[in-house]
């Protein structure tokens, strides 16, 4: 039986994509070392389940669709720009989420009870915090260009959209990074 690298995400949908780009370019700019998200693959995490055996992916899928029914669509704005863990000792670069994060928390911990009792999710030590990761440092040099070119996108906004489904998807590591596939598409209820 195989297994895959899966996870439950949101398409942010090509308009926040652009701005994503854009900012990307910008913060590139800085000179930092940084392995950027390609276009394609960005996108709102909303629980990473590592590796599912491919039996268990039909629980996955049916599960994220009953929450989903029990969820209104809902307006998303991505908006800001920071770094975990911190300014000083930035490795991974994001874009924030303003409205429409309190929908994608409580889609979160709705979704980790089901998936907790499939046996295909362990629930992580830190808080979820919607964010969009846009790049991922590759050395340990000159990050003070990096923090001062971060700290001027303090008022940054990526757009906005209507979310109407999430995303199961699988992720297979390759040199060049991760190439995803779409298992199944859940729409939030009306």
């Amino acid at each position: 039986m195989s297994r895959l690298r899966t996870f439950i995400a949101v398409d942010p949908g090509k308009t926040i994509r652009d701005h994503c780009i854009a900012l990307q370019e910008t913060l590139a700019r800085a000179g930092v070392e940084v392995k950027w998200v390609e276009p394609d693959n960005l996108h709102v995490t909303l629980l990473f389940l590592g590796e599912v055996d491919e039996r268990d992916l039909v629980g996955v899928c049916r599960a994220v669709s009953s929450v989903c029914q029990q969820h209104r669509p809902f307006e998303l704005s991505v908006q800001g720009v920071g770094c975990f863990p911190n300014l000083r000792r930035p490795r991974t670069i994001w874009a924030g989420v303003g409205s429409g994060s309190a929908e994608l928390v409580a889609l979160h911990q709705e979704l980790e009870e089901p998936l907790l009792a499939l046996g295909c999710y362990r629930r992580e030590e830190r808080q979820f915090s919607p964010h969009l990761t846009l790049g991922r440092l590759k050395g340990d040099g000159h990050t003070e260009q990096l923090s001062q070119a971060i700290s001027r996108q303090e008022n940054w906004n990526g757009g906005e959209r209507e979310i109407t489904e999430l995303l199961v998807l699988s992720s297979e590591l390759r040199p060049a990074g991760p190439i995803y596939t779409v298992l199944s598409r859940a729409r939030l209820g009306s």
